[in-house]
């Protein structure tokens, strides 16, 4: 990317820096010259994944916590906001925990953003899920917002807040809603890295849920790109931008790339435990929008980036944390 996105030397915060999607966000924030401080209180996200660097700096704190929350948005003239509570079958369970954190720890950091009076644009990471299942397809940003779990309601209430504070304060704000994101350095057991772990534990039939549910996979180092380019985007200021590859995939179709990736021949077996009780059957964006705005496509194709991810994955065995005991969730390990 060279230095093309002008964050060279410039005051950044990534919430949820240690995370998944976050950590990517750090370390291309990093090629581009960039000063990150991270605000996280590692209840998901991992030490190992920030970058050892001296223009790297921690706030460990949770954005609950004003006094952590001012002092990780004091001067920063960007913020990049995806700290959250993100695995979707805990939303069933700890519902308030969810609003608590996705709606208003990310109110508390765009209220200190604007009371810093420093940032100059906030990129507030929502998601897909809001959108709920395909009413028409590709989903484009008009499609009806139909949120099918507390966890998009909670991501869908901080959109529109974050909208009402941008227009009643004006702070510079875009909203992005990615869709199915993967690759490494994964921190939650959504179905790549659990179909990954599976095969990883030596298991010769899958245990899958809703294999004829469709989603659209980006891989992680393309997401991040397109938030990078919406920070630096002056018409993508007060915008709600899609970003996904457009194209769909079944979940059975994945697993059996994922096990050709991997070498192992593996059958596939539904287990009722783990349907979702009110699932999103279909998911494929229209980038239609952000290839306009950002100039933004992805590149890695979906077998190129299940191969990164599996042999990362090989490597690296990751543990799944959660800030609530998980005695609903079935663990592959």
């Amino acid at each position: 990317m060279g230095k093309s996105l002008k964050f060279a030397d410039r005051r950044v915060l990534v919430t949820g820096g240690a995370g998944f999607i976050g950590s990517e966000v750090v370390t291309q924030l990093l090629a581009e010259g960039a000063k990150v401080t991270i605000l996280d209180n590692f209840a998901s996200g991992k030490k190992e994944y920030i970058p050892t660097n001296k223009r790297v700096q921690v706030v460990n704190g949770d954005m609950m916590n004003e006094k952590d929350v001012r002092k990780a948005v004091k001067d920063q003239e960007v913020i990049f906001n995806l700290a959250a509570l993100p695995f979707i079958p805990d939303s069933y369970h700890y519902p308030v925990d969810f609003f608590k954190t996705n709606t208003i720890g990310n109110l508390n950091v765009l209220w200190e953003a604007i009371r810093s009076k420093a940032t100059e644009v906030v990129v507030q990471i929502s998601t897909s899920e809001v959108y709920g299942s395909a009413q028409f397809t590709p989903m484009d940003e008009n499609h009806p917002t139909a949120p099918y779990s507390t966890y998009a309601v909670s991501k869908l209430a901080a959109d529109r807040a974050s909208f009402t504070l941008h227009k009643e304060n004006g702070i510079p704000i875009v909203v992005i809603r990615p869709f199915n994101t993967y690759g490494p350095r994964y921190t939650q057991p959504y179905i790549i890295p659990e179909i990954i772990n599976q095969i990883l534990n030596g298991v010769t039939e899958l245990s899958l849920g809703n294999v004829n549910a469709t989603r659209d996979f980006t891989f992680v180092a393309d997401t991040v790109n397109a938030f990078l380019k919406a920070a630096t985007e002056k018409k993508a200021i007060g915008e709600i931008i899609n970003v996904g590859s457009g194209t769909e995939i079944k979940i059975l179709e994945l697993a059996q790339k994922i096990a050709k990736v991997s070498g192992k021949k593996v059958k596939i077996k539904i287990d009722e435990s783990r349907l979702r009780p009110y699932d999103v059957n279909r998911l494929i964006c229209n980038n239609t929008k952000a290839q306009r705005l950002l100039k933004w496509k992805p590149k890695v194709s979906i077998e190129t980036g299940l191969k990164i991810t599996f042999d990362w994955a090989k490597k690296n065995r990751v543990s799944f944390n959660a800030p609530f005991k998980r005695w609903y969730y079935k663990n592959s390990d």
